[in-house]
């Protein structure tokens, strides 16, 4: 575009607006280049690819440790978002020394029981349950989309004694049926607040 042209519309837009929109170098570079990448003839797919060394893409493969070390992490976090920002401070202490090492128990030995191409396709579930419900967080196959192991926690009043909390997990093996109990949490007589709150 002439830079007379461009010069006097800068000037008139100014003036229209008494000063209070000025127009920006970008508008003007924006038009530039737009006008410049239509001139020039777009390059075909081997001219693109001939600068590149071509690799075959191979899958990335961890280790069971490195696979237990993640869904560890993974499990820590959504046990936190659970519990929220009400509860968390309260069984912090006892979650970390009691119930958490039994979590990472109960996965390691999943992931020893697995076969390889299984382990390539596990996750974990990133929303735990709100309100009153159970489920902090299940390890699935993201193929199938089935669990192979559900991690929760249940709210339990105890006449006399007031509220706990029963942390425990189901596996598939045994269709989920048995309750493995992990630990329970005491909480207080009075009624719990929901869980994320």
């Amino acid at each position: 575009m002439k830079k007379w042209l461009q010069k006097g519309l800068m000037i008139t837009v100014a003036m229209i607006t008494l000063g209070s929109i000025t127009p920006t170098h970008e508008i003007w570079d924006a038009f530039d280049h737009k006008t410049k990448t239509v001139a020039a003839a777009a390059p075909t797919y081997t001219e693109q690819t001939e600068h590149y060394e071509h690799r075959p893409i191979e899958p990335v493969l961890i280790s069971k440790e490195q696979l237990k070390q993640q869904l560890v992490e993974a499990a820590r976090e959504q046990a936190y978002v659970k519990f929220g920002t009400r509860i968390a401070p309260k069984i912090e202490r006892e979650f970390e020394q009691v119930v958490f090492p039994k979590i990472e128990e109960a996965i390691s030995a999943t992931v020893e029981r697995m076969s390889d191409t299984d382990l390539s396709q596990l996750a974990i579930t990133e929303t735990p349950s709100g309100a009153y419900a159970e489920k902090i967080f299940h390890i699935y196959n993201e193929q199938t989309g089935e669990d192979v192991i559900r991690f929760h926690v249940r709210t339990d009043k105890r006449a006399l004694d007031g509220y706990y909390y029963n942390f425990h997990y189901h596996t598939v093996e045994d269709d989920f049926m048995t309750h493995y109990t992990l630990a329970d949490i005491f909480w207080a007589k009075d009624t719990p607040p929901k869980w994320m709150s």
